[in-house]
């Protein structure tokens, strides 16, 4: 018998299981990528990486991430991103950021990457830069 225990971190992304969900697509070339839920060590992160990491390996480098349902992001997250950041310029593509919320904003701010992020409000501008 098998028991679930709610994350306390995962409560603010309403859902309150701490998950990451994680919807990839293509548009014009451009991977754009949903995340809903925290960026955070742990289940999320490992889930993040696979995805992301995938990505790039298989050379599809142009990369847009919705982070608009992505209430907070930890240390963790933030490395991840700047090294995934760093990987898709090494190969000719980017990271781009859709929609990250005020905290995130914050967050990346406070730690002196959110000037190494291209961000926008708006995904066909967003998937555009790209052209």
């Amino acid at each position: 018998m098998s028991t679930s225990v709610p994350s306390v971190l995962g409560a603010a992304n309403g859902r309150g299981d701490g998950t990451l969900d994680i919807d990839t697509r293509t548009q014009d070339g451009v991977e754009i990528v949903t995340l809903t839920g925290r960026l955070c060590m742990g289940q999320p992160l490992d889930r993040f990486n696979s995805t992301v990491g995938e990505l790039l390996r298989q050379s599809r480098n142009k990369i847009v991430l919705d982070v608009e349902q992505v209430p907070t992001i930890d240390s963790s997250g933030i490395g991840l991103l700047v090294r995934y950041l760093t990987t898709a310029k090494q190969s000719g593509g980017n990271i781009h950021l859709l929609k990250p919320s005020k905290f995130t904003v914050q967050t990346l701010k406070m730690v002196g990457v959110l000037n190494l992020f291209a961000t926008y409000e708006d995904l066909s501008k967003a998937v555009a830069s790209f052209q």
